[in-house]
């Protein structure tokens, strides 16, 4: 698939990026990312000293970082930052906090909510005159904002208050692209700490990623760096689950450990369509439309037909992503099932297939053909470099061709 990237987000141009929470762990990993691929990166982060060491492990070839130490959790200092940011392309909102071993009621949250989910929007209010035309919002949310996880405080509220806050804001600014990313576990400093410590069995953690691996922080800065570029558009709105499918499986029992290693996130990767010669080298990505003529109440039957026909050319780390119509006919009630039991068999499948390193994934598109603004989303999904991406059911929205101005922002 074709690249997408045009006008302000093509190579040649001059892009900055704000990143919070840039100084450990997904904003790190995040930040060299973006260096890499020449971004002009402002990093903001509370920890003065991490952030020298990442300034002193920068790439040499990438433009020189401006840094700022700012607590997030100060409003006034908030405003201050906004005031003294250049012209940016994207803002990402990675800074987060948990609380283990509270309980949901226990005092002393006010400085997660403010980090978790009063920063983000009061930088996006600071920063509303400094975001370009077409600008990029990206959350950091959590996995944890889908479910309810005990004793960490108030971390999966503020987490599920992310996620809705991403949506509204998708809504008031239809001129810039809103996204939120919600990670699994991710070996983290932290993470990696915990298991050096004892205080956490990997094999217990895997156990219920039917991938059967922790994602890297590389992973996730993966993802971010697409959805602060121009393939992520028509995503506004939406959320990302970058989980290896934990968010989709039951959990009713241990899933089996993974049989290989994860591709690497460069792999060489051209999706083709099912039905085509299998090729030599590269990374498998399957595209299947064969739902997009599926007869009414045929879902089920055609993602089952589908999924056995993949299964039979693809044993072990391949990609399958269908792709479905964005709007259906109404259908007569006994009939209403169908499209929901087609969503939880990819979920099954997702769960299923996992451990053999096979992912699942749908993508709604308008229209009979994938259009070009859908082309690089759909070139992300398939590939190696959403190798964490499985079980979702993601729509490819047609970007809006009104602006709409909110002057809260």
């Amino acid at each position: 698939m074709a690249n997408a990237a045009s006008g302000p987000f093509s190579a040649a141009a001059s892009r900055h990026v704000l990143v919070t929470g840039a100084a450990a762990g997904i904003g790190r990993a995040t930040a060299l990312r973006l260096a890499r691929d020449g971004w002009h990166c402002v990093l903001v982060d509370a920890d003065a000293s991490r952030l020298a060491q990442l300034v002193a492990d920068w790439p040499a070839d990438a433009p020189s970082p401006r840094i700022h130490p700012v607590d997030l959790c100060d409003a006034a200092q908030i405003a201050a930052l906004g005031a003294d940011m250049p012209p940016l392309d994207a803002l990402i909102n990675n800074a987060g906090m948990s609380a283990g071993g509270r309980d949901a009621l226990n005092a002393g949250s006010e400085r997660l909510l403010a980090l978790n989910l009063d920063a983000p929007a009061r930088l996006v209010q600071a920063c509303a005159d400094r975001l370009r035309p077409g600008a990029r919002v990206v959350n950091v949310a959590s996995g944890a904002g889908l479910r309810a996880i005990p004793w960490r405080g108030l971390y999966s509220p503020s987490k599920a208050g992310l996620i809705a806050q991403t949506a509204a804001l998708a809504q008031a600014r239809p001129d810039w692209t809103v996204t939120a990313l919600a990670p699994g576990f991710v070996r983290t400093e932290l993470v990696q700490q915990l298991i050096d410590s004892g205080r956490l069995v990997p094999a217990q953690a895997t156990a219920k990623i039917p991938l059967g691996h922790m994602a890297e922080p590389e992973d996730m800065a993966e993802a971010l760096c697409f959805l602060a570029g121009e393939g992520a558009r028509p995503l506004s709105g939406q959320l990302l689950v970058l989980d290896g499918g934990s968010s989709v499986s039951g959990g009713s029992q241990p899933l089996p450990p993974a049989q290989a290693p994860l591709p690497p996130l460069d792999m060489a990767c051209t999706p083709r369509d099912a039905g085509t010669s299998t090729g030599t080298g590269g990374y498998p990505a399957v595209l299947d439309a064969s739902l997009m003529t599926a007869a009414p109440g045929q879902w089920l039957a055609t993602l089952q037909a589908a999924a056995r026909r993949f299964r039979h050319a693809h044993t072990a780390q391949a990609s399958l992503t269908l792709l479905v119509p964005a709007a259906m006919p109404a259908l007569p009630w006994a009939q209403a099932g169908d499209p929901a039991a087609a969503r939880m068999l990819l979920h099954t499948l997702a769960a299923e297939w996992g451990s053999q390193g096979i992912r699942i994934n749908a993508l709604a598109i308008d229209g009979p053909g994938v259009d070009a603004a859908a082309q690089a989303l759909l070139a992300f999904v398939a590939g190696p470099r959403s190798r964490f991406l499985t079980g979702q059911w993601l729509r490819a929205a047609a970007p809006p061709t009104t602006t709409i101005h909110d002057q809260e922002t």
